[in-house]
């Protein structure tokens, strides 16, 4: 047998008491290889068996531990699973717990039988129940005493040797939380045996009051008291977080080292030329973004800035600023998109700003005939070219240019973070301008985006008017389409959305009071209820409510250059009505559209619902949003409410972050950072702010590391962001 390696920590898991090849294969499931691992797999939970609750308090609806004697069980089979139910009593009362498809059970849970069990209480026929979850259920076999009854257990005794606070881990087949306990119990001998380095230096922990790494790791799988098990998930919840933030403290300071490939200094001559082709003067927002800028690209480092903002604070001219910087410095600026509608919009707006001036820009669009694309590939390349707009097309192999000084990302949480870097590399060390459509809460802010400077456009252009938000039932359609026709004869425009591009699930049924058109049946659940699709409402719309006026469809099915057509014909106002899924939640600016009509509205996330809104109001007349639907969660009724109670999209970001959570507010592969095993940027976000301020101000003193009392945090960054070519910066 293979010996294990000289560093304890490192010892692969195999050959850790109990495991061995099979179960090693088990635990390399749940990402754990190494001794360390082990000690890191973290419990989910844990169930306090000292807090037992007397059967007769265990109230309906709470969640709590009980203790009892079996003392009937019946089992049955319904719809092809197993059900056993099992009477069970204590001095104060009696309840009834209940297994499913655990028909083996039957074989143990005999009438004496001592159980201990945690799980959520239901009132049901008139008794209460309880349903034990997942592992959380002890059973001490019954011993038959004089009268043949199982004896009852002594008023202290320990049905199990686990009793006490439990730990519940992450799971996999073949592997419980009964079989992953001990093996951590083992993990944790070894350890103590180990100078186990800590990454929080000491000064660190006293400042914050945390306790030593080897006690949090044993007081976090096997805690002596509820007290000490908090402290341990403080310590670790702070030992993630200042790891993740010295990571993003050792990027940007490596950033900063980099030598910009061109410094471009705005002199008040150039300024004036920027600012002579826009329309308007910029906000005290705008202006304040765009000195930081200039300070920025003046400096001999790249910049590396988020800009973010609510919909319609003009972060668009911010970013032609920048750009108009580098151009007017003699050197390339590219911006890239999402979507070719964004890419075409950005053409658009850059045309109409520099109509008349010398600057020549490139459109690299998808679906370009091959000697036009190989034409403008080599405008590109020698420099003609002072101003590229593509999508992801411009990080392509053949995209090459000359001297690209600046890059302007747009909706950069589209692109991952490998794609942000390929667009980088283009240019040597250009300076990087990423953006968002709406605004960043601050935790993602500081974690997400946390090795860029953050600049945030907080206010709106001058007359600007908040958009009118409804929600509305679909009994109500009809009192919203008499709003359209009459909005729309006033020489307005309208937006339809809806959440598919074509198809019903099920026949339909027949119109509900106030509805004009009938829906899909309802078919295998409340999802399914009604769904409408985009082509057929577009047909509908034209042969009834909206008969007489021109409506348009676009979708994403379409190739490029049949929805610009469409979207050319609505802005340029050939079109009254433009029927759409969500290829419209962005970039589409036609301040003309007064009204925003969204169907199945508890179908769209909260970010979504807030961009789509943001496409009307964008001119000085009034603007109506109309949220059409049947929200049937809480959560889908929470959007809805926050919809109508706010335009902030900066409270909206909040909101919908504590809503969705962050693993799906921005996805961790698009953020280049591993996920996070044990924070929570909704929960945690005091402990985001010390860590921050702690692992800048270490890594802004020792940017490599090298001290040898930083050597543990060294360590642990090499072990946690594995792989992650920034952290090159630290050898």
């Amino acid at each position: 047998m293979p010996s294990p390696r000289d560093d304890v920590l490192a010892t692969p898991v195999q050959f850790v008491k109990g495991v061995g090849p099979k179960k090693a294969e088990l635990f390399k499931r749940l990402g754990v290889e190494t001794l360390l691992d082990l000690l890191y797999h973290l419990p989910r939970e844990h169930v306090d068996w000292t807090r037992i609750t007397p059967i007769a308090q265990a109230a309906p609806g709470s969640v709590c531990a009980i203790r009892g004697r079996v003392v009937s069980a019946r089992f049955s089979f319904f719809n092809r699973m197993s059900r056993l139910v099992v009477g069970l009593v204590d001095d104060s009362g009696a309840i009834e717990a209940v297994w499913f498809n655990q028909p083996w059970l039957r074989e143990r849970l005999v009438t004496g039988t001592e159980v201990m069990i945690s799980g959520l209480v239901r009132a049901a026929s008139g008794r209460r129940r309880i349903v034990p979850e997942r592992g959380k259920y002890v059973i001490r076999e019954a011993k038959a005493g004089v009268d043949g009854v199982g004896t009852p257990p002594p008023s202290s005794g320990a049905l199990d040797p686990d009793l006490g606070i439990v730990p519940i881990y992450p799971e996999t087949e073949g592997l419980t939380s009964r079989m992953i306990r001990p093996v951590v119990r083992t993990a944790l001998d070894l350890a103590a045996g180990t100078d186990l380095p800590d990454p929080i230096p000491e000064p660190i922990r006293r400042r914050y009051r945390l306790e030593p790494l080897p006690e949090a790791l044993r007081q976090i799988h096997f805690p002596d008291s509820e007290t000490a098990r908090a402290e341990a998930h403080r310590r670790l919840v702070f030992e993630e977080l200042f790891l993740l933030q010295a990571a993003l403290a050792v990027r940007r300071r490596a950033a900063q080292r980099e030598r910009a490939a061109h410094v471009l200094r705005v002199t008040s001559a150039l300024d004036v030329r920027i600012r002579l082709r826009f329309p308007f003067p910029l906000t005290r927002a705008q202006e304040r973004v765009v000195r930081e800028i200039r300070g920025d690209l003046a400096r001999p480092h790249p910049m590396s800035r988020l800009l973010h903002g609510d919909v319609g604070s003009g972060k668009t001219i911010v970013a032609a600023y920048a750009l108009l910087a580098a151009v007017g410095n003699r050197r390339q600026a590219a911006i890239m998109a999402p979507t070719e509608i964004l890419a075409e919009q950005h053409a658009r707006t850059m045309a109409r700003l520099l109509a008349g001036s010398k600057v020549r820009i490139v459109h690299l669009a998808g679906g370009l005939p091959a000697a036009e694309r190989r034409d403008r590939l080599a405008r590109i390349a020698s420099g003609e070219a002072d101003l590229v707009v593509g999508t992801h097309a411009l990080i392509q192999e053949d995209v090459v240019f000359q001297h690209l000084a600046l890059v302007v990302i747009d909706e950069q949480h589209k692109f991952g973070v490998l794609q942000r870097a390929a667009l980088r590399r283009k240019g040597g060390t250009p300076h990087v301008l990423v953006m968002t459509a709406t605004p960043i809460p601050r935790t993602l802010a500081l974690t997400v985006f946390g090795d860029l400077d953050v600049s945030v456009l907080d206010e709106l252009p001058p007359g600007r008017r908040p958009v009118r938000t409804l929600y509305r039932p679909p009994s109500r359609e009809a009192e919203a389409y008499a709003f359209v026709r009459r909005k729309l004869n006033e020489g307005r425009q309208a937006y339809f959305v809806y959440p598919r591009i074509e198809g019903d699930e099920a026949p339909p049924e027949a119109p509900a009071d106030g509805e004009l058109f009938p829906r899909a049946r309802r078919r295998g659940g409340a999802g399914d209820r009604g769904l409408r699709s985009a082509t057929a409402m577009a047909k509908r719309l034209a042969e009834g409510p909206l008969a007489g006026f021109r409506i348009g469809l676009v979708h994403g099915a379409m190739d490029g250059a049949a929805k610009e057509a469409v979207m050319e014909d609505f802005r340029a106002g050939r079109l009254d009505v433009l029927v759409s899924t969500l290829v419209v939640e962005v970039g589409v600016d036609v301040p003309n559209a007064t009204v925003m009509v969204v169907e199945h509205a508890e179908r769209f996330g909260l970010a979504q619902l807030h961009q789509l809104r943001g496409r009307v109001g964008r001119g000085v007349e009034e603007s109506t949003c109309y949220l059409f639907g049947r929200p049937e969660t809480p959560e889908a009724r929470r959007r809805i409410e926050v919809m109508t109670e706010t335009a902030d999209g900066f409270r909206i970001a909040e909101e919908d972050l504590r809503l969705r959570g962050p693993g799906e507010f921005f996805g961790t592969a698009q953020s280049g950072l591993p996920a996070l095993r044990v924070a929570d940027l909704v929960r945690d976000q005091r402990a985001l702010l010390e860590t921050r301020r702690a692992a800048f101000a270490l890594v802004e003193k020792d940017p490599r590391l090298a001290d040898p009392a930083h050597a543990g945090l060294k360590r642990a960054l090499r072990e946690r962001f594995r792989g992650r070519a920034f952290l090159a910066a630290i050898g």
